[in-house]
């Protein structure tokens, strides 16, 4: 189908442009800027003055809970959900029943989310069979089959020595392992930051020593072994002190963190509100403004949702007996449009850092608008504003962002120029 898009302002931080221009799109792909090409004569237009056109958001880490977890999502109601969010393309972790460790799951994975159609779909395939940390998946099987990266997620290689042959065998293929670094003895039985506010309401903490302790150990078993590495929901401003040092020796190492870490603090679970439950745990005030300060600088190039929807039980018991988690790429574009109403981004940092630096950290064809490219575009009104759950596409309503104002609109989301939401 021919589309042209009349009047938008076009960023693409990747090239550099911010403009005022048309987009024209023919057979999944952008074909021109500005004036159409010779004879294009489009079936549809959309009227984008005073919009924004950017690339498609990339997300990259969105749990679909599919298969094993339908009473908490579906790959239909969560890519659906990501849509109205602006992503066009994400990534969905490796905890499923059964686990994605084989390429039977990806394979499944890959089907449904053909079917649906909301979003372009990157499964993460498990490091580790069943993610138990002892026995190497078969990771060329699963790149093979779909997979683009690697990790274990929270469930940590309780032998270092294990780990690093599963880092040296990846590396022997260039392919990219996820770390999510958190020591599982310094981690375990905390349900929130150590520090005042746990003290106060009686929480067993987590250090931050839990992701500094891990986040050296791992950056270390990156330099001996040469693997890829991408850092995922860094929490610390120690932690993004780590990976900087890391990047300045040369690593190549890519970090992102969860959007709900720039934006709250433990200071949120005062009144015991399980929807701010999450792990690794919020932290402090302190460690926010380095994670901002890393995400400015570009030593965090990426912030993800980390979209984790629950059933409504899920988050009824008393905090420390809720499973943790924030229902949000639903919301993933105006939150994340706080951080410029804030002033801490300007508009195509913030882009840059939604699109172009996930797809770059795991090599996605996606995050940037050409010619001859992927027409995978979101449309946003900036002067608008959205009242987060007015609508709710997502299975999982544990987001305590519902009921708040936030800046801009996503209008439209289109991918391969197939419109996929429209507000």
């Amino acid at each position: 189908m021919k589309l042209s898009i009349l009047g938008a302002r076009v960023i693409d931080p990747t090239s550099g442009l911010d403009q005022v221009t048309d987009i024209h799109v023919e057979a999944c792909k952008i074909v021109a800027f500005g004036a159409a090409p010779a004879g294009f004569v489009p079936v549809e237009t959309i009227d984008a003055k005073g919009l924004v056109a950017a690339p498609g958001l990339v997300d990259l880490n969105v749990a679909l809970r599919e298969p094993g977890y339908s009473r908490k999502g579906s790959i239909a109601s969560e890519t659906r959900a990501a849509a109205a969010g602006g992503v066009t393309s994400l990534c969905c972790p490796p905890k499923t029943k059964p686990v994605l460790d084989t390429s039977a799951v990806a394979e499944l994975i890959l089907d449904r989310a053909r079917e649906a159609g909301n979003t372009k779909v990157f499964p993460i395939g498990a490091l580790s069979k069943g993610l138990d940390g002892e026995q190497l998946a078969e990771l060329v099987a699963l790149r093979d089959a779909g997979c683009v990266a690697f990790g274990n997620g929270l469930e940590s290689f309780r032998n270092t020595r294990t780990l690093c042959r599963a880092l040296e065998y990846a590396a022997t293929f260039d392919l990219t392992v996820i770390f999510n670094s958190q020591d599982h003895d310094l981690a375990e039985g905390g349900l929130a930051h150590e520090g005042p506010t746990a003290s106060f309401l009686g929480l067993p903490g987590i250090p931050e020593t839990a992701e500094t302790v891990a986040l050296a150990r791992d950056l270390l078993l990156v330099e001996q072994s040469g693997v890829r590495a991408h850092f995922s929901q860094l929490t610390s401003a120690r932690g993004v002190a780590l990976i900087a040092q890391a990047q300045a020796r040369g690593l190549p190492v890519t970090a992102d963190v969860a959007l709900y870490q720039l934006i709250l603090t433990d200071e949120a679970l005062i009144d015991f509100s399980s929807l701010y439950h999450v792990q690794p745990p919020l932290r402090t005030r302190a460690d926010r403004d380095g994670l901002r300060e890393a995400v400015k600088s570009g030593v965090v190039s990426a912030i993800s949702s980390h979209h984790q929807p629950h059933e409504r039980d899920a988050k009824l018991a008393p905090f420390g007996a809720t499973e943790p988690g924030i229902s949000s790429v639903e919301l993933l574009l105006p939150l994340a449009m706080t951080l410029v109403e804030d002033g801490l981004l300007d508009l195509p940092t913030l882009l840059s850092r939604l699109s172009a630096g996930p797809a770059e950290a795991l090599r996605l064809p996606a995050g940037k608008l050409a010619v001859g490219g992927a027409a995978d575009i979101v449309l946003f009104d900036p002067t608008a504003s959205t009242v987060a759950g007015e609508t709710w596409l997502s299975k999982g309503e544990n987001c305590p962002f519902i009921g708040h104002s936030l800046p801009s609109v996503v209008r439209y989301t289109l991918v391969d120029g197939r419109i996929s939401h429209q507000a």
